[in-house]
């Protein structure tokens, strides 16, 4: 193992780096009309919503608040908490072959994820790979979510390691310079061939 591959640990994101993320994938089931689906992932429950769970507010206060906002939907919200596994169709494609061949070329692993608890704890025991990973932070545990500086701090003080030994790969600009404010090195993530490409030019993989 050269040098380059022994000082360095990779730092993966999960929502559309290893596992694909669509709230559609759930309420297409729930709202036949096409227009009406689009208003409703883009007015109800929306990304912007739903990252108040990422950032550590319980489903307890969201639900309820949303249905009081639009009672005609209360149906698809309250869906919502109690079928989120749905919103996840599978993995990225090509991204868990790379984590299995980092893992076996004996690349430590770990992840930092925007991740309700409530989600992840229904979540994590469905996906196998992150067995190999050291150890995973989670915002929603954590009450703290990227891009804040606070939760990448945590995550050095978890990993043990310092920023310069650390690659992190998330598909948001805006994560990959927060972390690389801190002195870690970052790959925004747009395909598993390209991150293959730019692993392989760092010595972490070969190709």
């Amino acid at each position: 193992m050269s040098d380059a591959r022994a000082e360095m640990a990779v730092v993966f994101d999960v929502g559309r780096v290893l596992i694909r993320w669509d709230l559609r994938c759930l309420f297409a089931k729930m709202i036949d009309d096409p227009a009406e689906l689009e208003w409703f992932v883009t007015h109800v429950v929306t990304e912007e919503w739903h990252f108040q769970h990422d950032a550590g507010r319980p489903l307890a206060e969201m639900v309820p608040e949303r249905i009081a906002e639009f009672p005609a939907y209360e149906r698809q919200i309250a869906a919502y908490a109690t079928r989120f596994n749905e919103t996840i169709p599978g993995p990225v494609p090509g991204s868990h072959e790379l984590v299995r061949r980092l893992h076996a070329g004996g690349i430590p692993l770990f992840a930092l994820t925007n991740f309700g608890a409530e989600f992840w704890n229904a979540f994590r025991p469905t996906e196998p790979l992150f067995d190999l990973f050291e150890d995973i932070v989670v915002s929603g545990v954590e009450k703290c979510a990227k891009p804040d500086p606070r939760i990448y701090a945590i995550a050095e003080a978890r990993f043990g390691l310092p920023p310069e030994r650390l690659l992190f790969v998330d598909d948001r600009a805006e994560n990959v310079a927060a972390a690389e404010a801190r002195g870690w090195h970052g790959h925004v993530f747009t395909d598993a061939g390209r991150l293959e490409t730019d692993l392989a030019a760092r010595g972490l993989l070969a190709i």
